[in-house]
């Protein structure tokens, strides 16, 4: 076994006693997720579990920054398992050779200002599975309204290569 496959992702999922998720099906007419070239790039995913929104409303009135939080991270497993099964299954996750970027929008509250410590959540996460391959730009907004009432929505760019 290489080290890179001790060390890659689908170990990283492993030792943090995590299974990633069925990939959500798209809410419309749209793929989960598109290649072109060496990126690849996810639809935006909500915090789907079994087929449901988990976390609606509005962050800093219905839910607090550390459910946002937890809401960021199921959104970064939805569009991790995309990727997964769109790269052929959770070990070609060590293809992904780094997550280039990550958008977040939080459904917020009228003042409410910490859409990146909801956001950071996500980011961690990715850290933790990619490890140094999973730091990324990052763009975090505030938004008005999302699907479905959804908390949290999530798109990524990644960037791939054989491992």
């Amino acid at each position: 076994m290489s080290k890179f496959h001790d060390t890659g992702p689908a170990a990283a999922l492993i030792r943090l006693g995590e299974r990633l998720p069925a990939p959500p099906a798209p809410l419309g007419a749209y793929v989960p997720v598109r290649a072109a070239g060496d990126l690849m790039f996810t639809s935006g995913m909500l915090p789907m579990r079994d087929g449901a929104v988990a976390y609606t409303g509005r962050v800093g009135a219905d839910l607090t920054v550390d459910q946002a939080r937890e809401a960021a991270v199921l959104c970064a497993r939805n569009a991790v398992a995309a990727l997964a099964a769109a790269l052929g299954g959770v070990e070609a996750l060590a293809n992904i050779r780094e997550i280039v970027q990550v958008t977040g929008h939080v459904l917020s509250a009228e003042g409410f200002s910490d859409q990146s410590a909801v956001v950071d959540g996500a980011s961690a996460w990715l850290m933790e599975v990619f490890g140094e391959a999973g730091r990324h730009t990052r763009l975090a907004l505030g938004a008005f309204a999302l699907p479905r009432n959804a908390a949290v929505e999530l798109a990524l760019v990644v960037r791939i290569g054989p491992p």
